[in-house]
């Protein structure tokens, strides 16, 4: 069940990635004026976002009783520093912010992504 879970997360991101641009462009640097950069780096976020949702509810099942409770306090608690910590960055001055807010997204749910990935798999 667990690598169904992960299999289907693979396959929605690659989706994704091929929705928001040409195949290899997740490996390509997010180029063009402001906001195609700040489009193709929330279109990358959304991947990672989705690759967390599935690993997270997979981590939910393989969790014992007594852990269930810590990780869904722990995933409020990380959804909650992200959108605070990249809110910063939105308010910050002229056209960079939304490119640093996009870095922010994409960069910091990716690191969650991959870390909930690495659990399950070593469940």
């Amino acid at each position: 069940m667990r690598i169904l879970v992960i299999a289907a997360a693979t396959l929605i991101g690659a989706a994704a990635v091929a929705f928001a641009g040409e195949p290899g462009e997740s490996e390509k640097r997010c180029d063009g004026n402001t906001r195609e950069i700040v489009e193709c780096l929330m279109a990358r976020a959304k991947v990672w976002e989705t690759r967390m949702d599935a690993a997270y509810k997979q981590a939910l099942e393989d969790a014992e009783p007594k852990q269930r409770e810590k990780l869904v306090e722990a995933q409020k608690l990380w959804l909650q520093y992200r959108d605070a910590n990249c809110g910063y960055y939105r308010l910050g001055p002229g056209t960079i912010a939304g490119i640093e807010t996009g870095y922010c997204m994409q960069d910091l749910t990716e690191a969650r992504a991959r870390e909930l990935e690495q659990k399950v798999e070593r469940h």
